[in-house]
């Protein structure tokens, strides 16, 4: 994976997290800036890990597609197949509504299952299955932990004092 590609995943991570940090922050304004620092850098490492492993999940499921003998060159993103996901990131904010985000993520997955139609013998239906069951597996278990986490915070965090 090129520099530039690790530099473009790791701002559309800052970005998915800014937009899930920030309605955070405005609803309760008294937060320490370096607490919005620190959530909003672990947020976008994060982020931009479950981007990452987004064609690899994809590569992976395809293989369990294609149990005879898979193609040897895995899928992986350039900075051409990436720079959609930023975009994607950056209008991922919850007041531009969900329903873009969601379009947004279409095309990316769809620029996607190109490049795996071509290099598996997928034809370009079967690839598009295999990142859209990808994308949402690892939805779904990003999910999963953040709520977790919020739940052990929860419990395990003494109250918050209010200036």
């Amino acid at each position: 994976m090129s520099s530039a590609v690790v530099v473009l995943l790791l701002c559309a991570g800052v970005s998915e997290a800014a937009g899930r940090v920030l309605p955070l922050v405005a609803r309760r304004p008294g937060m320490a800036r370096p607490l919005v620092a620190g959530l909003l850098f672990a947020g976008g490492l994060v982020e931009a890990a479950v981007f990452a492993l987004w064609p690899l999940t994809t590569w992976t499921l395809a293989d369990l597609v294609l149990s005879p003998s898979p193609p040897a060159d895995a899928l992986m993103w350039t900075p051409s197949l990436v720079a959609p996901l930023v975009l994607s990131a950056v209008l991922a904010f919850p007041l531009l509504g969900p329903f873009l985000h969601l379009v947004l993520f279409v095309g990316v997955g769809a620029g996607l299952a190109g490049p795996l139609a071509q290099a598996t013998e997928l034809g370009w239906w079967g690839a598009a299955g295999c990142v859209a069951v990808a994308g949402a597996v690892l939805g779904i278990t990003v999910e999963g932990v953040r709520r977790l986490v919020v739940r052990i915070s929860a419990t395990t965090a003494p109250p918050e004092a209010i200036a």
